[in-house]
């Protein structure tokens, strides 16, 4: 504690702000709308004044237009908040400016920038942050380096074009970056960029937590998973979901998309992949030259890529790290969500077709009537929060699936021929082939970690809500699953 109270006076010693900004900054900012358009007021270096739009992940501010450069403000808070990072499991998250990744920001080349950094008075740690767009050392981070309740402030030129990260840089790092802290500046070329019809900003990172994937409750960070790299969770956007479901990415067949993607990291890389799509054009590490049709693209913790793709089919386009159990097994996953004509010139229609059977096959015999099972209110209402909490994210909230990913739960054939074979997967987890409603299924379903009630509770609800069947299972049941693996 004492060395914490040390470094923290030392920090107010070496990095106390002046009383107040410059006037004519001041007044700069005072009259400075928001958004990206130049105010009147020139700054003491004679560019017209811009202060920055920052808007929520994963939408980023608008392209620029101006041709000239400019002194741009931008004012990032660092906010210490609470949130879920899986339905059902919070986590205190650190982050510049209340979302997981930071707000980006987006600067054109020769533009100076004025970063304000206010590390709020209800935070409990110092911060400051590194910006791998500076020329200068530590990228900012020791002009910035500040106690709750203080403001930094300090200019740079952006002197090269690209799509670089911003993190947190004090000690430790790793912690600071992996509860959260990091985003992306983009440095657009003097030239400008070419418009398209739909941009996202979607990054990578590993969380560390003392439960396991999606255990409920609050969650503490984990130093020796870190230090380890052994992550709980690696995510997209810093939850569990968090482009899934209502939140999925959007775009229309045949309109033009780029995702500016990075990692933050601490420690993993990515395998960034799109199921489904063939990236036009790859800017690899966020630089000026592009690679053309690739289909997986590595980018490193720190790193970033611009791609640039078209869909042409309708349906749904699955986001992975293609290092597959991050996405199957921790939470690196999202969506696409592509509507529009069908094009079967394209993608044509699947034809399916049952093969004979094998000569003196018998048939399969009816299985014996279960015995009825009675619920309670309360087990159906925790059925439906375990779903939610640990299904949904996946097979997706109406309990239909992802085509070619996840299979359906809701109408599933197989959950109504085999739904104490479904019980037994979510005990023991399953990977390989899986055939649902006539559709073929390739992929790894990990052991759920949920007690004997959840189990029951989870399938009878499936069963009731989504098959239009009846309660199926007892804790009791459940607990004769565990000993006959």
């Amino acid at each position: 504690m004492t060395l914490i109270k040390n470094k923290v006076n030392q920090m107010k010693k070496n990095y106390k702000l002046a009383a107040s900004w410059l006037a004519g900054v001041t007044a700069a900012l005072c009259m400075s709308p928001v958004g990206s358009a130049p105010v009147a007021a020139p700054a003491s270096d004679g560019l017209p004044v811009v202060v920055q739009e920052l808007v929520a992940p994963p939408s980023l501010p608008p392209r620029i237009t101006r041709k000239t450069a400019a002194h741009v403000v931008v004012n990032l808070t660092v906010e210490e908040i609470e949130r879920e990072i899986a339905p059902g499991t919070s986590y205190t998250f650190w982050t510049f400016g209340g979302t997981v990744p930071g707000k980006m920001i987006r600067v054109r080349e020769g533009d100076t920038v004025e970063l304000h950094l206010l590390n709020l008075p209800n935070n409990k740690l110092p911060h400051n942050i590194d910006l791998h767009a500076v020329t200068g050392p530590g990228g900012g981070a020791s002009q910035t380096l500040i106690a709750p309740g203080n403001e930094a402030s300090f200019t740079f030129k952006a002197l090269a074009p690209g799509l670089y990260v911003y993190h947190c840089a004090t000690a430790p790092v790793g912690m600071h970056v992996a509860n959260g802290m990091y985003g992306m500046i983009l440095v657009e070329p003097k030239e400008g960029m070419t418009p398209v019809d739909k941009e996202y900003y979607v990054m990578q990172g590993d969380f560390y937590t003392t439960g396991a994937y999606r255990a409920p409750g609050l969650q503490a960070f984990d130093m020796q998973k870190a230090i380890d790299e052994k992550p709980t969770y690696v995510l997209f956007n810093g939850a569990d979901g968090a482009l899934t479901g209502a939140k999925s990415l959007t775009a229309k067949t045949n309109e033009s998309v780029r995702m500016y993607f990075g990692v933050g990291g601490p420690n993993t890389t990515s395998s960034f992949h799109i199921i489904g799509a063939i990236f036009d054009k790859v800017y690899t590490e966020g630089g000026k030259h592009f690679q053309e049709n690739v289909q997986t693209t590595m980018v490193p913790a720190g790193g970033s890529t611009i791609v640039e793709f078209t869909p042409r089919v309708p349906g749904n386009l699955t986001i992975v790290d293609h290092s597959l159990t991050r996405a199957f097994n921790k939470g690196a996953i999202g969506l696409l969500s592509v509507s529009g004509p069908d094009n079967f010139a394209i993608y044509g229609k699947g034809v399916k077709t049952p093969l004979p059977a094998a000569p003196g096959a018998k048939p399969a015999a009816k299985p014996a009537a279960a015995p009825a099972v009675a619920t309670t209110p309360a087990q159906k209402v925790r059925g439906k929060e375990v779903y939610e909490s640990t299904c949904a994210a996946c097979h997706q909230p109406d309990g239909k699936g992802v085509a070619g990913v996840f299979p359906p739960l809701a109408n599933s054939d197989f959950f109504q021929q085999r739904p104490y074979e479904m019980a037994h997967i979510v005990i023991n987890g399953r990977s390989g082939e899986l055939v649902v409603n006539g559709e073929h299924y390739s992929g790894v379903m990990p052991p759920q970690e949920l007690s004997d009630d959840d189990v029951a509770a989870v399938i009878n609800y499936v069963s009731t809500d989504f098959n239009k069947g009846k309660a199926l299972l007892t804790p009791a049941q459940v607990r004769d699953m565990r000993l006959t693996k």
